[in-house]
Parts: structure tokens; C-alpha cells; sequence
């Protein structure tokens, strides 16, 4: 299974991410690390994914090629990350047939009704078994 990562900023979300699925999935998964800056991309690629990416044309490209994707809500909101995520990115990501696996963390002015906060590390042992659960029907 092909999974695509996309963070901005530090990549801190994504590097952490990338690093549990390395450990639950080896290379049972493959990991694309998006960035929508180099530095992002840098973290992730130190994370171990397989392969990656930076910038809008990138993101735009690759999204349509991977079954899951997998980043925080703000993946899909343009000008998110201060500006970062461009509308083409989010449209694009939106768009994607591929399955996305949001975490409900973001530092724009949203609130997800019905979603408890937990810390990121709650949130990525939640994600792992939804990502688990889903490799084992696909087998």
C-alpha cells in the first residue's frame, strides 16, 4: 500500500507519523513524505519514508497516484500552514480518490464539533489502528 504524507512547516507532524508507521508496517507500506516546503520534506525524509516530494506541483502530482493519505484537517483547507497549502494543494488533496486519514489538529480558525482534543500521540495510536484494520481487509 502506498501512502502519502503531507505536512508544512517543520514536518513534525509528519516525521512523527511517518516514524510510528515504520514501526507498525515496515515495508508493508510505502511512504511518500509531501512537503509543502523543503524543510518539511527534509524532516520526513529523515524519518525513513520512502520517497519524497516538495511544493505545490508535487503535492498536485503525487496525491493521485497513492491509496491513503494522511495529514491533519488542515491538508484540505487552502492557505492553511500560514499560507502554505495552497488552494490547488487542497483541491487537489480533496480531490484525490485516495482514502484520507485527518487528524483533527490545526492552527486555523476551526473547531470540529463532535471530535474529543487529544494529544498527538492519542491521535496517532488511533491512527494506526484505523490503518491497521484497513490493511487487514484489503489482504
Amino acid at each position: 500500500m502506498r501512502i502519502a504524507i503531507v505536512d508544512g512547516q517543520g514536518g513534525g507532524i509528519g516525521s512523527t507519523i511517518i516514524r510510528r508507521l515504520q514501526e507498525e508496517f515496515g515495508t508493508r507500506v510505502e511512504i511518500w513524505a509531501l512537503g509543502t516546503n523543503a524543510i518539511a520534506t527534509a524532516a520526513m525524509m529523515k524519518s525513513r519514508a520512502n520517497r519524497g516530494a516538495t511544493g505545490e506541483n508535487a503535492i498536485i502530482q503525487s496525491v493521485g497516484r497513492v491509496e491513503v493519505i494522511i495529514g491533519t484537517v488542515s491538508i484540505i483547507m487552502a492557505q492553511a500552514m500560514m499560507g502554505e497549502l495552497t488552494p490547488g494543494m487542497a483541491t487537489a488533496i480533496a480531490a484525490s480518490p485516495a482514502r484520507k486519514l485527518l487528524l483533527p489538529i490545526s492552527q486555523e480558525n476551526i473547531g470540529i464539533v463532535g471530535v474529543d482534543r487529544e494529544p498527538l500521540p492519542h491521535l496517532i495510536d488511533q491512527l494506526i489502528l484505523q490503518l491497521r484494520q484497513e490493511l487487514n481487509e484489503n489482504v
